[in-house]
């Protein structure tokens, strides 16, 4: 068991996300950075869409009740257990009575704290994820306060050694870079309303800088730059959409949807940032600024595999590591 040490609505339990109910309209929930939550689950044993606590209200502050293995990934953060600071993307063993310090992030918005078994909450629909527009989900459908205990389910594997382990995933590198610069390339494919923009508009989506504004949040980035008119009004009746699907209301200002993206909308779209980008948008904070590059299905889909490919040698890899320690 855990016990949350800090008070912070945006900190939320998520996993993998509640996938297949886009149909009765509920939204997908889950981690918005699914890189960081595979990789976080995979250095302490556990399935890669296991639930774990996404942070995006810092510092944070949890005290183990009993040892346990855990990991941090994610933002950027200086992370401390008790006085000692602890390598990025690192997983180490805590014993009972530690506390352990998530700072503010240099770089990225959001840290994910995985612990060894998982956070022990009723599933929903096949999730354990928080569905904040719902109110269910996750720790009693809220966000996590000072005073909640978490449970955490029991595991069999012992992934961390004193000394830890820990892992930097392809492409991290250059990210944070760009985020230091202040500005994020996703890569995008064209929507089933690309055609009905001028040509003024996707020359300025596929060339301009938009800025993600403060009202933006886990539903979707609402962004600021160059205006994207259509060559005609567009009726549209309301539709299916998901997560990174860029929808430009009558302002012409693009909408990102995110991890609880509206099941349905109106909109016409632009363009769909594709899934193994996703995460480069939960690490932008507002203010950041996003370039989007076009591209197409073949290579959207060979950079899902090769993201797959690379996770899979990973936990391989640290499955060595820990039968060697």
């Amino acid at each position: 068991m855990i016990d949350i040490l800090s008070t912070g609505a945006p900190n939320l339990v998520q996993d993998a996300g509640r996938r297949g109910h886009l149909g009765i309209g509920v939204s997908r929930s889950g981690a918005m950075d699914a890189l960081a939550l595979t990789v976080g689950n995979s250095l302490v044993g556990n399935d890669p869409s296991e639930a774990a606590i996404e942070i995006s209200l810092f510092p944070f502050r949890v005290k183990f009740q009993k040892d346990l293995d855990f990991a941090v990934t994610g933002a950027d953060c200086r992370v401390r257990l008790d006085d000692t600071t602890l390598a990025p993307w690192w997983s180490r063993t805590a014993r009972a009575g530690q506390t352990l310090v998530i700072e503010r992030p240099k770089r990225g918005a959001r840290a994910y704290l995985c612990l060894a078994g998982g956070v022990d909450v009723e599933p929903v629909m096949g999730s354990r994820s928080t569905d904040l527009k719902g109110a269910f989900g996750g720790f009693e459908g809220r966000g996590l306060k000072r005073g909640d205990a978490l449970q955490v389910r029991s595991s069999p594997f012992r992934s961390a050694r004193e000394s830890g382990l820990g892992v930097v995933p392809q492409g991290l590198a250059s990210f944070w870079e760009e985020l230091s610069a202040g500005t994020v390339s996703v890569r995008v494919v064209p929507a089933a309303e690309y055609g009905d923009f001028t040509d003024e508009a996707k020359e300025a989506f596929a060339t301009a800088e938009y800025e993600i504004t403060p009202e933006s949040n886990r539903v979707g980035y609402r962004l600021n730059g160059a205006a994207l008119p259509l060559t005609r009004p567009v009726e549209l009746l309301s539709h299916g959409v998901v997560p990174g699907t860029v929808q430009v209301p009558p302002s012409g200002q693009p909408i990102v949807q995110l991890a609880e993206a509206n099941t349905c909308g109106g909109y016409p779209k632009i363009a769909t940032v594709i899934e193994s980008d996703l995460w480069k948008l939960g690490q932008a904070p507002a203010g950041c600024r996003i370039r989007f590059v076009l591209t197409d299905i073949d290579e959207a889909v060979a950079s899902l595999r090769q993201r797959a490919a690379e996770v899979k040698k990973l936990q391989q890899t640290l499955a060595l590591m820990s039968a060697r320690g």
